[in-house]
């Protein structure tokens, strides 16, 4: 679709939402986001919107489902997670948009915005993301009609079934690593300490999926990839996307490698404490999420190789930045014992 298709397309989705913008709309595409495409729409007046569509070309099967995601943050609406409000959805040359109401606050996008919080506001908004990733998990699945989400099977044999799909579809190159980390996942999934229910789970939570004012996380964004399953899948997610300085390629711009943030140890502990759950497992969830946001990285390239649109403000991950992804995902089930 054209630039021209997707204001059509949003002056639509407007209509839709019995929405009236003053004067002529500013559309731009939102920086860093590398999945579903993202636009801040402005009108004159100053009201914004957000609108989010499927990325341009081949679309893999289960993936970059905006309906399902605005199923999930109406569902969520009425609890004390805080999501944007789905205003209208549609289809316009048969690809599905969607509008958001606008959430005034900061993206923590890459290590420049980073280095602009505060040192108080970055040291308190990791335990404060932990604490926010446990009230999700609290949700009451029955009072938001999300039981149905997924199948209940053992949530760590789902993910590798579905993102060694996603792997053998996406990849650009042989990559033997990560098939070696995918037989050492398989083999310790065994091992893991039983799932005793199955619980909201984001499946992409870090900080660019958040909005924040000062140390608050005010809006959760970005929840094609959520499902039910286990917590400490999410928490291994949140800290798959928390590298620490020196452990990541210098084209790697993740906001946590600005100093001052607190370790994945302080975010382990303040996810611990605030939801009660046990998390002697989570090395293993912290490998797992290395090698899925390794795997997601490599559709991302894969993507823009196809359809260079597809390529958002801060580049593409390169593939250095994916080998080092693996190689980390191999040190953490290492640490676990595997």
């Amino acid at each position: 679709m054209t630039d021209a298709g997707h204001q059509l397309a949003i002056k639509a989705l407007l209509g839709r939402a019995g929405l009236r913008a003053e004067g002529r709309l500013a559309i731009r595409r939102l920086s860093n986001g590398q999945s579903n495409l993202t636009f801040l729409i402005e009108s004159e007046s100053g009201r914004k919107w957000v609108a989010r569509r499927p990325p341009l070309g081949t679309i893999l099967e289960s993936a970059h489902d905006v309906d399902r995601e605005a199923r999930i943050m109406r569902a969520l609406a009425e609890t004390d997670v805080p999501v944007p409000t789905v205003l209208a959805q549609l289809r316009s040359d048969h690809v599905p948009w969607v509008l958001l109401g606008h959430i005034e606050g900061t993206v923590v996008e890459d290590v420049h915005v980073a280095r602009g919080l505060s040192a108080a506001h970055r040291h308190g908004l990791g335990p404060r993301l932990a604490q926010r990733l446990a009230g999700i998990h609290a949700v009451d699945l029955g009072g938001t009609g999300l039981l149905d989400l997924s199948s209940r099977a053992p949530y760590a044999q789902r993910q590798l079934r579905r993102w060694t799909r996603q792997w053998e579809e996406s990849r650009t190159r042989p990559l033997p690593s990560l098939e070696k980390l995918t037989a050492r996942l398989v083999e310790g999934a065994v091992r893991l300490r039983p799932q005793e229910s199955s619980v909201l789970v984001h499946g992409d939570f870090h900080l660019r999926n958040v909005i924040v004012q000062d140390a608050e996380v005010v809006g959760v964004l970005d929840w094609e990839l959520s499902t039910l399953g286990h917590p400490l899948a999410d928490l291994g997610t949140l800290l798959a996307y928390w590298p620490m300085p020196g452990e990541m390629p210098s084209a790697d711009d993740s906001p946590s490698l600005a100093p001052g943030w607190a370790s994945r140890a302080d975010l382990v502990e303040a996810y611990a404490q605030a939801s009660g759950t046990a998390v002697d497992d989570y090395p293993y969830w912290h490998s797992l999420g290395l090698w899925k946001v390794a795997i997601i990285a490599e559709g991302v390239r894969r993507r823009v190789l196809d359809h260079p649109q597809n390529e958002a403000a801060g580049g593409a991950p390169t593939a250095e930045v994916i080998n080092a992804l693996v190689a980390r995902a191999h040190d953490a089930v290492t640490a676990w014992g595997n």
